[in-house]
């Protein structure tokens, strides 16, 4: 009786320890279910500063390195344009607009407010210089005036605006003007997100015009008789940075969208809601500077003719089989603690076929991290291969 007493108390305490054991698993569970939507947001470094939320975002994978309210909505001021400037260079890249094509200015892009370049009714500028004014100085006038002639008005504009931010996944975004001067007083506001603002500045980035007039401080317009002046104080400043988009009014604080690249890693970063122009600046260099240092190279071939751990089987050769060499150095940029999640693969075919000449290209290297590509290289013959006798070929 004793004995079966002390396995009975010895089997229950097990059984307390094993659901003990299991309890923080299931409300883990349960936390991340009730979350599934923000999953994201649960493990992301929190960066405290002096803006209202801000995002860092690394541009060729989009992946969010750390951030705050990232999801809250607020009005973006003029990082609304990033939109605007995205159709007018998509319809440019696809043909159906030039830059050289003629504008005319209409009454009411002339009758803008806010930041501009002082267009005159019915003048003429081509949409390469009314991009830049809108790129380089934020001009309110050349943003109504590029929507008028892509869409035909503002209002079918805005459409396109909205219905491309659906396409980009922008779910806190809308859009209510091509500018983002406050709203009128029967106008809604544009509302959106250091997360939104940060993917519409990844997509803008695959159209590297953009950022020959992002990156520059000043430009002459209307032949030289007036200059655009960037408003991103940090344009020549701070290393590698090239754009991408300021915004400021009362309600919206001051914004930017910025991004810069350093050792082949471009970074973009977001701040909303910063009280002044020089904390905006301040803390867009923090949190670029934080994401930087968390990138280093890593030498994959460090030169070229650098031996490669692969032989290829040789076809009607003298010899049976290649070793290859890397035909130039590679070096990647990679976060820190994920170096070891680097892989190598070959692209080779199974067998060669002789002769082969030294240093003849049989295939290449590609570096790959979590399904993205992060370089290749060529695959040279190591050695020459010449073609065998007739009985060698005959065997082989």
């Amino acid at each position: 009786m004793h004995a079966r007493t002390t396995l009975f108390s010895w089997l229950l305490r097990l059984a307390i320890i094993a659901l003990g054991c299991l309890v923080p698993a299931v409300v883990a569970v349960t936390a991340s279910a009730d979350n599934a939507d923000s999953a994201d947001r649960a493990e992301l470094p929190l960066l405290d500063g002096d803006f209202a939320a801000s995002i860092i975002m690394e541009a060729r994978t989009g992946e969010i390195i750390a951030g705050k309210n990232i999801d809250l909505r607020r009005q973006p001021a003029s990082m609304v344009k990033m939109m605007t400037q995205l159709l007018i260079i998509e319809r440019v890249d696809e043909g159906d607009i030039a830059l050289t094509d003629p504008v005319t200015v209409s009454a009411r892009a002339s009758r803008m407010g806010g930041s501009q370049v002082w267009l005159k009714h019915r003048e003429q500028f081509s949409v390469e210089d009314l991009l830049a004014a809108l790129t380089i100085h934020s001009a309110n006038d050349a943003a109504v005036a590029l929507a008028e002639h892509v869409a035909g008005s503002v209002e079918a504009f805005i459409d396109l605006m909205n219905h491309r931010a659906v396409e980009l996944g922008l779910t806190g975004t809308e859009f209510h003007s091509v500018h983002g001067l406050p709203p009128s007083r029967d106008q809604q506001p544009d509302l959106s997100t250091a997360r939104d603002m940060a993917l519409l500045g990844r997509a803008l980035l695959a159209h590297p015009t953009i950022l020959h007039w992002s990156s520059q401080a000043t430009a002459p317009f209307r032949g030289g008789e007036f200059t655009l002046y960037n408003p991103n104080r940090l344009i020549g400043k701070y290393r590698g940075l090239d754009g991408l988009k300021t915004g400021y009014t009362g309600p919206a604080g001051y914004c930017v969208t910025a991004t810069a690249v350093q050792k082949g890693v471009r970074l973009i970063s977001v701040v909303m809601g910063c009280p002044t122009d020089q904390g905006r600046a301040t803390e867009t260099t923090r949190l670029l500077s934080y994401g930087f240092n968390l990138y280093a190279p890593v030498d994959v071939f460090a030169a070229a003719g650098e031996p490669v751990a692969l032989t290829l089987a040789v076809q009607g050769g003298k010899d049976r089989s290649v070793g290859l060499v890397a035909g130039q150095a590679l070096a990647v940029t990679v976060r820190r603690d994920q170096q070891d999640a680097i892989e190598v693969r070959h692209e080779v075919p199974p067998a060669v076929e002789a002769p082969i000449a030294a240093g003849q290209k049989l295939g290449e290297a590609v570096v790959v991290m979590a399904g993205h590509e992060l370089g290749r290289v060529d695959l040279l013959a190591a050695a020459a291969v010449e073609k065998g006798a007739w009985f060698q070929r005959l065997l082989r």
